[in-house]
């Protein structure tokens, strides 16, 4: 059982850091919300504190006068964690704080109530509090406007803590079209370079180039951090493969799910963008058509498998997708993308058609 309060005290003080809110200045919306609780309940104090690790901060304090205090003399640590809302009419009346200094020297503190701050997942990371010299009770108005003050600080200290996020997410979304059109960038000087290829070819590896991008930005904005479904992601970029594909060849997919990081996401994008198009390129002739299918299982020994395969007409005159025959400038793409997710590529004519296999050691965090 002490473990699991260990435990418990370890994620709600990491609550409470989430919000970033320790030691920051004072500010006039805190400082309105004590002025109220104070002036409605007509006590002398009114506190917006918060509980750490090895103290009681207060970011809002109307007749306390200091900005913090010693758990040890706190009464809201005492009392914060069991109850949402906590009244004590005489604190020394009360065993648990007759031989607190704060209450028994002269002048001491007396009366005490507090609403509990609590996050939406329910830990209590402080109070909103009024304090007096003198016993006293609240009457049902009172407690009603603490409670309501109460939410409203933890309403501001939502906003805020969403706001902070929206705006990493917005640096960090900058940061990934950057990457992004960088990537595209570099992959169409390679293009423009390559003296092989018709304009219609190098156009069209373009053209996938910028849909896996598009698909990835798709998939990470629906993701809380950097690791998402890469098998998911892969089915939406072999769906948008096929929109693309010569007529008369269907490009199919099936794979299963593997998260990783969006890093990988990116080079098993190329990967598959050059699998078909060396299956279209090198096993369909003009005016042909036929099935490329792509599919991806997790291996019993932790790896991961892409396959490609295709019933193209010239399987026999294909040789291994990792031979400089087989692709120039693709070659180097792809071998840089296998480079990044510590892969092997393997090829070579099967039972009607042509088989590319793609293994790689699944990602872990």
């Amino acid at each position: 059982m002490a473990t699991q309060i260990h435990l418990d005290e370890i994620a709600r003080v990491g609550a409470l850091r989430r919000y970033d809110i320790l030691d920051t200045p004072r500010e006039q919306e805190f400082d309105d919300v004590v002025d109220i609780a104070r002036r409605v309940c007509g006590t002398s104090m009114a506190l917006i504190n918060f509980i750490d690790a090895d103290r009681q901060w207060f970011k809002a304090e109307v007749g306390f006068g200091v900005d913090e205090s010693p758990l040890e003399m706190s009464i809201c640590a005492l009392v914060f964690r069991t109850a949402d809302f906590t009244e004590i009419p005489d604190t020394l009346a009360d065993p648990r704080f007759r031989d607190n200094p704060l209450c028994s020297a002269e002048p001491g503190l007396r009366f005490y109530a507090g609403a509990t701050l609590r996050t939406a997942d329910g830990y209590p990371i402080g109070s909103l509090c009024v304090l007096d010299y003198a016993p006293r009770t609240l009457d049902a108005l009172q407690r009603d406007t603490l409670r309501l003050l109460a939410a409203q600080v933890m309403r501001q200290l939502d906003l805020r803590a969403a706001l902070v996020r929206e705006a990493l997410l917005r640096r960090e979304i900058d940061h990934r079209v950057k990457n992004s059109l960088q990537t595209v960038g570099a992959f169409v000087r390679l293009q423009r370079n390559d003296p092989s290829g018709d304009v219609n070819d190098k156009m069209l590896a373009v053209e996938r180039q910028i849909a896996s991008v598009a698909t990835l930005h798709d998939l990470i904005s629906e993701v809380d951090d950097d690791w998402l479904d890469l098998g998911e992601y892969l089915d939406r970029l072999t769906r948008q493969l096929a929109v693309i594909a010569p007529s008369g060849v269907a490009v199919t997919g099936s794979f299963e799910s593997l998260f990783g990081p969006a890093a990988a996401a990116t080079a098993l994008g190329t990967i598959n963008n050059e699998l078909v198009a060396n299956a279209l390129k090198h096993s369909f002739d003009e005016g042909f058509g036929g099935q490329i299918t792509l599919t991806g299982s997790v291996g019993e020994d932790g790896t991961y498998a892409i396959a490609c395969n295709d019933d193209g007409l010239r399987v026999a005159e294909a040789p291994a997708p990792a031979t400089p025959a087989r692709v120039g400038l693709g070659l180097r793409v792809i071998q840089a993308a296998i480079r990044k997710v510590n892969g092997t590529l393997t090829g070579g004519p099967v039972a009607g058609g042509y088989r590319s296999l793609l293994s790689f050691p699944a990602p872990s965090r």
